[in-house]
């Protein structure tokens, strides 16, 4: 069965590039946004060595979870904060660097929120984000929508994992944030699911909170959902796992 890390092992891919495109400093003072368990929070502090790094997250759970790997980890030089980074009052610029995977995509007011971040950051400071693009180019969110056909309407609009896919659009919400040097590196690695199709729908269902879109339906019309679902992860099962055809963008900008 799947737990809240398993999304670690969904993005092993992804997480490589978006580490080297972090370039983590020695001294470097980091903010996590949307830090989840803290992978990327933890790679950050082994990397900033005589520096520090803050992660950030809204959930609980994972933020329990966090602490206990990088306590068991040995790594001294990270503290963790249960804060919503739209409105939350950070201390006087102080960081060097901002990154986030997959945490930004959900603000209801992008500018607001990325002008609250701007003030932590010190002039000058990198801001890195790994972010999705566009839902017609991940495959895997074509599976959960061809799943639903008939059952629901997916979500369109507004917050959501797809909201800074246009790098117009993206470019244009950091620039009025204060951001400058806004720039965009594709990444097109495919997305892991499990072993087998079996590990898979159970990571669908969690990770993705696909119950959620069925809420609404009657017991027959959710259970037809969930046969398509689980004959598309059937279909896309290998020798070596799960995998899901993505796209995502590493953005890149900097503190003005």
């Amino acid at each position: 069965m799947t737990d809240l890390f398993d999304y670690d092992a969904e993005l092993r891919l992804h997480n490589e590039l978006f580490r080297a495109a972090a370039r983590v400093g020695s001294h470097d003072r980091v903010l996590d946004i949307g830090c989840g368990t803290g992978q990327s929070t933890r790679q950050a502090a082994r990397a900033a060595v005589t520096g520090s790094v803050v992660g950030v997250d809204l959930s609980a759970p994972m933020l329990e979870r966090a602490r206990r790997l990088t306590d068991d980890q040995g790594l001294a030089n990270v503290t963790y904060q249960q804060a919503d980074a739209q409105v939350h009052r950070f201390p006087s610029p102080q960081f060097d660097l901002c990154i986030s995977r997959f945490g930004v995509m959900f603000f209801a007011d992008p500018v607001a929120a990325f002008t609250n971040i701007g003030r932590a950051l010190r002039p000058g400071a990198r801001l890195v984000l790994l972010v999705w693009q566009d839902r017609d180019r991940n495959e895997w969110a074509s599976a959960i929508r061809q799943s639903l056909t008939g059952a629901t309407d997916t979500p369109g609009g507004g917050p959501g994992p797809f909201s800074l896919a246009d790098p117009t659009i993206a470019r244009g919400i950091l620039a009025a944030a204060g951001f400058t040097d806004v720039s965009f590196t594709d990444v097109h690695e495919p997305v892991y699911y499990g072993p087998d199709t079996a590990t898979a729908l159970d990571s669908m269902l969690r990770l993705l909170k696909y119950e959620d879109l069925l809420a609404d339906l009657d017991t027959e019309t959710a259970e037809r959902a969930r046969a398509r679902l689980r004959a598309t992860l059937a279909a896309h099962e290998t020798d070596s796992g799960v995998y899901f055809d993505s796209r995502a963008w590493i953005i890149t900008a900097r503190r003005h």
